[in-house]
């Protein structure tokens, strides 16, 4: 696609990225991580011949904060954030486009799953560790593979929201995407600018070339330096993750008196104040700059109660937490099991999040298929109907359907039907490709 053929939108937004960069300094930040990192990838962008993901446009724009204060990346995000959802619309408009989205999806979601089981061997390693540095080396690996995830889970929403888009438009041409005309609100891009990381030590190595900005390093690459401000250090030592969350990890929250007999708090208002409490460590914790800590208390309130999740979203909005709680439900999403999964997108759902519920659902359905399919027959054992059509829901959209089609192996009797209904309520076509993966699995449908 020659310079003379781009549409407006592409052009306009690649005028504004040649920009951006004429302003960063290229031997440093982000920058120079991109530019080191996939060289390729980078001019196709300033070429217009694909649109970066947003958060590497996010880190760009955290480059101009770090030369020229906070507010000149402040005055610029909205601007950049309309530019580049409407180049994107421009983008999907292409013939071909649907079959590029759901090759890149797939990419993606292959690199989620792979930093998804990274982190569970982590955990386990750090669980057994038996001295100091060896926990600190494992926290600080864990630390980057949870970056790892949150980056290829911010892409698989940014595509998955392309592809919906579609779905909803599938003969539109030119012109924005009513989808894409609320500022970007549904590409499930962080609030928080997740960060390319460096090759893990010790873990198995595997070449994952093809996806843009991927962040990973194939495997003749070296170490590549990545800011430090962006990479969440290790909590500080005596800082060991409990599931109560109370001590010195909260950084001096006033502790609460126990209760007089007979007057003990009920779980709602147990849930109000636990909320409370950890919402004023996690600002405090923001304020004096201490990002490890706070993003270990983070991955530890992200294992708490179903019913907490709708009163953490209002405390940590109404303290401008967004990003932190953006950051909270993808750790959740990668962590909790399914049917936890589902019962909390019900309830976020329930407190009237439907969106973050939904979300929350897509991203925590990138997980082994079998897995779900498990979560999926408890469920339906349970009688949780509108919890499992939920879960399926979510999984026929965001999966591949040969993906979506080994959730039926842990029982293909109850599970095809299952995945059948749900892919019809998504389209006609959908339904089809199920139905094709499904025998071509072997699974009678």
């Amino acid at each position: 696609m020659v310079a003379e053929q781009l549409p407006d939108e592409i052009r306009e937004f690649t005028d504004y990225l040649r920009g951006l960069l004429a302003r960063l300094d290229p031997r440093g930040g982000w920058c120079a991580v991109f530019w080191q990192r996939d060289a390729d990838g980078m001019r196709a962008c300033l070429d217009g011949r694909e649109p970066p993901p947003w958060d590497v446009l996010e880190a760009l724009l955290q480059d101009l904060a770090a030369l020229y204060g906070p507010g000149a990346a402040g005055a610029e995000t909205a601007h950049a954030r309309s530019l580049h959802t409407a180049a994107l619309a421009a983008y999907d408009a292409r013939p071909g486009a649907r079959e590029t989205l759901t090759g890149r999806l797939g990419v993606m979601l292959r690199e989620q799953e792979y930093a998804a089981e990274c982190r569970a061997r982590l955990s386990r390693r750090l669980a057994s560790a038996t001295t100091r540095e060896q926990a600190d080396a494992l926290r600080l690996d864990l630390a980057r593979i949870h970056d790892d995830h949150r980056r290829a889970t911010a892409r698989c929403a940014e595509i998955t929201a392309r592809l919906v888009a579609l779905d909803r438009a599938p003969r539109w041409h030119g012109g924005p995407s009513p989808a894409y005309d609320r500022g970007g609100a549904e590409q499930g891009s962080p609030g928080e600018v997740p960060a390319p990381t460096a090759p893990v030590p010790e873990q198995r190595r595997r070449r994952r070339g093809g996806a843009r900005f991927a962040g990973a390093a194939d495997q003749e690459t070296g170490p590549v330096a990545v800011p430090p401000a962006a990479v969440p250090g290790p909590p500080a030592p005596g800082t060991t993750p409990r599931r109560i969350p109370r001590g010195a990890r909260f950084a001096g929250a006033a502790e609460q008196e126990a209760p007089a007999p007979g007057t003990e708090p009920s779980a709602d208002a147990v849930d109000r104040r636990e909320a409370g409490r950890f919402v004023a460590a996690l600002a405090r914790l923001r304020r004096e700059g201490r990002g490890g800590e706070a993003h270990a208390l983070l991955i530890e309130t992200a294992y708490g109660p179903t019913a907490r999740f709708p009163l953490l979203a209002d405390e940590m909005r109404r303290a401008g937490l967004d990003a932190d709680w953006a950051t909270l439900l993808w750790e959740a999403a990668g962590s909790l099991p399914a049917e936890r999964l589902a019962a909390t997108a019900e309830a976020l759902t329930g407190a009237g999040r439907g969106e973050d519920g939904r979300r929350f659902l897509r991203q925590g359905v990138v997980r082994p298929a079998e897995e779900i399919g498990r979560a999926v027959l408890a469920l339906d054992a349970q009688a949780r109907h509108r919890e499992l059509r939920a879960l399926l829901d979510a999984c026929v959209r965001v999966r591949t359907p040969e993906q979506a089609a080994r959730t039926a192996a842990p029982d293909p009797r109850r599970l095809v039907p299952l995945l059948l209904a749900a892919a019809r309520d998504v389209s006609d076509e959908r339904h089809w490709d199920l139905l094709h993966a499904l025998r071509v699995a072997g699974f009678a449908a």
